[in-house]
């Protein structure tokens, strides 16, 4: 009998590195684990449109001119292309972004394009809010599942008594492989699914690995 599989919906903005290392992680967890992953976007920019005042100048600049960008070309190749396109695009855009160095700048969501084979003229939806009411629905979804507190990525996932279990992170450098990516999948879904468990932390001490 072949195992059953279990949905995970990932729901990331391609700005983030965090994320990022995350996703990769998942990644890896398909490998090892009977999981498949949804891909879905979420927008640090509109999670965050309310309190741009209370934030520093440095992240409140990076919200107004860098966020809306990749996430509305993600909408927009979704909306156009289909969903089969969107992991497959984050790959291309963190890899450029995160791994490469280039970040979030119009030639490397274009070379991104590119590099799945999507039209290089979706770039142009960058400046677009064609699709925003699809991001913004997409955001609500994800954010809704575990409330306005937390960042990106968001993972959600059948409970073991078939309610949904959502939760934030798990914020991780480097990617875990193997046997350690599959353990942190394990044990991140038992502390999760206990009943009134909400917050597991420590401060970071190093920043993304992307090796």
């Amino acid at each position: 009998m072949s195992e059953s599989r279990t949905t995970a919906e990932f729901f990331f903005d391609p700005l983030c590195p965090w994320a990022w290392m995350t996703s990769r992680w998942m990644l890896e967890v398909e490998r090892v684990r009977p999981v498949d992953v949804r891909w879905k976007v979420m927008s640090l920019a509109v999670l965050n449109e309310n309190r741009l005042d209370e934030l520093p100048e440095e992240y409140r600049d990076m919200l107004e001119t860098k966020a809306w960008g990749p996430v509305r070309v993600v909408v927009a190749a979704q909306q156009l292309h289909g969903d089969e396109v969107v992991g497959k695009l984050y790959t291309a855009l963190g890899t450029r972004f995160h791994n490469d160095g280039e970040g979030p700048t119009r030639e490397a969501i274009a070379a991104a394009l590119r590099d799945v084979g999507l039209p290089e003229d979706l770039v142009e939806y960058a400046d677009k809010d064609t699709y925003d009411t699809e991001l913004r629905a997409s955001h609500a979804e994800g954010i809704g599942k575990v409330g306005q507190d937390v960042g990106t990525p968001v993972i959600a996932v059948p409970g073991p008594d078939g309610d949904e279990v959502a939760f934030f992170g798990p914020v991780v450098t480097p990617t875990p492989r193997g046997e350690a990516a599959a353990r942190l999948w394990d044990g991140t879904l038992l502390v999760a699914s206990t009943p009134g468990f909400y917050e597991i932390k420590r401060t970071r001490t190093a920043a993304p690995s992307f090796e």
